[in-house]
């Protein structure tokens, strides 16, 4: 199956980068998803959590960074009230962990 076909049959995810300046872990992760998105594009959103606007991240994130969210294109915005439902990872990621947890937000319900 090529992955242009997926985009017929359903909307891409959504990924949230959540980052912070100066972070090593953070410009490797920002590769790997550029990896992933070649084959597999998602709607993508990136959040400084040490700025003003990333304010309401900085506690859960801000010694976690890089973590991305996640999430079926159907879900409504990012809330820090609901990150501990969000299909998550953090720090070192591979393509194949990000592709895989595509698929789990693709195949949620709710």
């Amino acid at each position: 199956m090529h992955p242009s076909a997926r985009l017929f049959t359903q909307l891409p995810c959504r990924i949230t980068f959540f980052t912070r300046s100066n972070c090593s872990l953070c410009i490797n992760a920002r590769q790997t998803l550029s990896n992933v998105w070649d084959t597999r594009p998602f709607f993508y959103k990136e959040i400084d959590v040490m700025t003003p606007e990333g304010k309401l991240w900085k506690d859960l994130y801000e010694f976690d960074t890089p973590v991305i969210h996640v999430r079926s294109s159907a879900k409504e915005e990012e809330s820090p009230y609901l990150a501990s439902k969000a299909v998550k990872l953090m720090h070192r990621f591979t393509e194949e962990e990000v592709k895989s947890k595509m698929d789990v937000a693709e195949n949620e319900t709710t």
